[in-house]
């Protein structure tokens, strides 16, 4: 069923509908942009370049990166186009969007798609990319739209530009620094000792609204205060929702908003985070695709709510690119897509499980979805070996069949996330007896979610002790300052002030040993 409003009415007024789209012209914000050279002289002096390029790398890591390019159109108006470039460090384009993307040698071609034909004179479109290198990582210097030479005014080639600084990758784990490293041993979550261990914490939310809303990247402080008000909690794990298209750049977005910008946000708060001894769980939960079907969150095409499953198109890159950045610390876990529903879609449960594993064309959802195994291999081709969670569906409720269709795993660590609240389905002793008992005992069971709306916790206090009794894990929903009332606001204040219903996790939590 539907979820009740989460969220206060300037953002999201509930946190149950999600509905999908396709993208019209995506594209990467020109974080720390490495620009092609342009002409200084002023437009009185000579005239300005037919066409210009910007050039940009937005997030790099060890052997691969993401890069965008925004080209704008000085001359008369293109219907078609194509932008050619080399590049002299032997890098390989592996995935696009905003264009079809090509490669031969080290000539790269991004070819207009069909919605994005028309440049008009003075117009302007981006296209992003993610690539592999090995060694160095120099920016090409020359591009050409549809054959002509581009960042050029009519006297001749400028300057090429100083090759960027890399980013700063993520710091290795120090022995015994901040949480453990969490590997699954049969149906066990383990550290490296081989002790086992529960994921027992709250959901920060914000990430995955704020952007796009475009007033913020959190909703709420995420400083080292209000992080240690979370660790006071006697809490070990926090999961942080966030936007592919806000990660990704696109320029939907604002540019203070997006891009290197928010992926410097998010690295801030993960490292907060293990800083005071907490897991961090990076999980997507609003992304782009249009769905208008039933239980559709919203009609937009962009990630402006959650949609019933991830997309082919931009998904598999937003994973591939938080991995690359995660994957040199395995404290990290990475939960793959927060409520997939597509079971609201399809006619039949064999075509909602076929559709959650292997994605494609499915039926009632009007674009092509990446599944569960998809977005497993993006992560695993990385070379990343993080914990990864992979939910149910029906809003993450169901894992009645997610034995029987569960992705492969190469890495062998993979667990199950569950989430309920009191108005969902399967939220009584007899049904977790029945679907849920039995997944737990051959993979670890992580509640995600757990949460209701009566601003008490009689039923999250429930939920507990039956999870207590298995020794699995569970997060509350949510750590942010709202009305619990309308929806499950552990906090009054980012002090650590309990509502009334955050109280009941609070003493709960602190009660346990970890």
């Amino acid at each position: 069923m539907r979820h009740p409003p989460r969220h206060p009415p300037r953002r999201p007024p509930r946190r149950l509908p999600r509905a999908l789209s396709l993208l019209s012209g995506a594209a990467l914000v020109l974080a720390g942009a490495v620009l092609a050279p342009v002409s200084s002289a002023s437009a009185a002096e000579e005239a300005s370049p037919v066409c210009t390029v910007e050039y940009s790398t937005v997030n790099e890591w060890a052997g691969g990166f993401q890069g965008s390019v925004t080209i704008t159109n000085n001359g008369s108006a293109l219907n078609g186009w194509s932008l050619g470039f080399d590049f002299t460090g032997g890098q390989q384009v592996s995935q696009g969007w905003g264009a079809k993307w090509s490669q031969s040698g080290a000539s790269v071609t991004a070819a207009n798609e069909s919605w994005n034909a028309t440049l008009a004179a003075g117009a302007s479109v981006t296209a992003g990319f993610i690539a592999s290198y090995s060694g160095a990582n120099p920016a090409p210097t020359a591009f050409t739209l549809n054959g002509t030479v581009c960042n050029e005014d009519p006297g001749g080639p400028t300057d090429p530009p100083d090759p960027p600084d890399p980013p700063d990758p993520p710091d290795p784990p120090a022995p015994g620094d901040g949480p453990p490293v969490l590997t699954v041993s049969g149906n066990r979550l383990v550290d490296e000792n081989g002790a086992t261990r529960r994921m027992l914490g709250v959901n920060r939310s914000g990430g995955e609204f704020a952007c796009v809303q475009g007033y913020g990247i959190f909703d709420g402080p995420v400083d080292d205060a209000s992080v240690k008000a979370i660790a006071d909690w006697n809490a070990n794990t926090v999961r942080i929702p966030l936007n592919e298209e806000c990660w990704l750049g696109l320029d939907n977005i604002k540019p203070e908003y997006r891009g290197d910008t928010y992926i410097n946000a998010v690295k801030g708060l993960v490292g907060r985070v293990i800083a005071h001894g907490m897991t961090p769980v990076l999980e997507l939960h609003w992304s782009w695709g249009q769905y208008t079907g039933n239980s559709a969150g919203c009609s937009d095409i962009h990630a402006s709510c959650q949609k019933p499953m991830p997309n082919a198109r931009y998904t598999p890159a937003f994973w591939t690119s938080v991995a690359d950045t995660f994957k040199n610390d395995r404290r990290v876990v990475f939960d793959l897509f927060n409520e997939p529903y597509v079971d609201r879609a399809t006619p039949t449960a064999d075509a909602a499980w076929a559709c959650w594993r292997d994605g494609g064309s499915c039926p009632g959802v009007g674009y092509e979805v990446a599944g569960m195994q998809d977005l497993l291999d993006a992560v695993r081709a990385t070379g990343a070996t993080n914990l990864v969670l992979v939910p149910g569906l029906a809003y993450s409720n169901d894992l009645s069949r997610w034995l029987e269709y569960a992705p492969t795993d190469p890495a062998g660590n993979l667990a199950a996330a569950w989430h309920v609240y009191n108005f969902n389905t399967c939220s009584n002793e007899a049904c977790w007896d029945t679907t849920l008992a039995p997944v737990a005992a051959q993979v670890p069971l992580v509640a995600g979610e757990i949460g209701e709306n009566t601003c008490g916790h009689g039923f999250i206090d429930r939920v507990m002790k039956w999870f207590d009794d298995r020794g699995l894990s569970y997060l509350g929903w949510t750590w942010n300052t709202w009305d619990c009332s309308a929806g499950p606001a552990l906090i009054s204040s980012y002090d650590g002030t309990p509502t009334a219903f955050g109280v009941g996790l609070r003493d709960h939590l602190r009660a346990l040993q970890n």
